[in-house]
């Protein structure tokens, strides 16, 4: 099981990778066979390259995260919240929690996004 450490180093990563706007970079973090569930109760994506068509698509919105606090740690979870910055129809925010599954080699096999339309709202530019 990775450290708490790794698992954090893993959602920097993440973040980084929408920074930079590389779905390549995003999809590197999970296993070959994982799953990405965003948000719950939509279809899931499974397969690195599932996962990697899935974040060029949501990048295209030219999205920005920003951690809402530390990042948890228990067994082999990570779960954090944050918010999406995007601009489509105007800036909006996003609150949203995910939840990272991980692998004995430190790889994300399990991604799941808790938000819906209730928790985007318009920012005032």
């Amino acid at each position: 099981m990775p450290s708490h450490e790794e698992m954090v180093r893993a959602v920097e990563r993440y973040v980084e990778a929408f920074d930079k706007g590389d779905a390549g970079m995003a999809a590197d973090i999970y296993a070959a066979d994982a799953t990405v569930e965003d948000p719950i109760g939509t279809p899931i994506h499974q397969g690195r390259d599932a996962i990697h068509a899935f974040y060029s698509m949501s990048m295209q919105a030219k999205a920005k995260l920003r951690l809402d606090g530390p990042v948890r740690t228990g067994g082999d979870y990570a779960a954090f919240a944050f918010t999406v910055l995007v601009d489509f129809d105007g800036p909006k925010e996003i609150e949203v929690i995910d939840t990272f599954k991980f692998d004995a080699d430190g790889k994300v096999t399990e991604m799941r996004a808790y938000w819906s339309p209730a928790n985007m709202r318009a920012v005032e530019g």
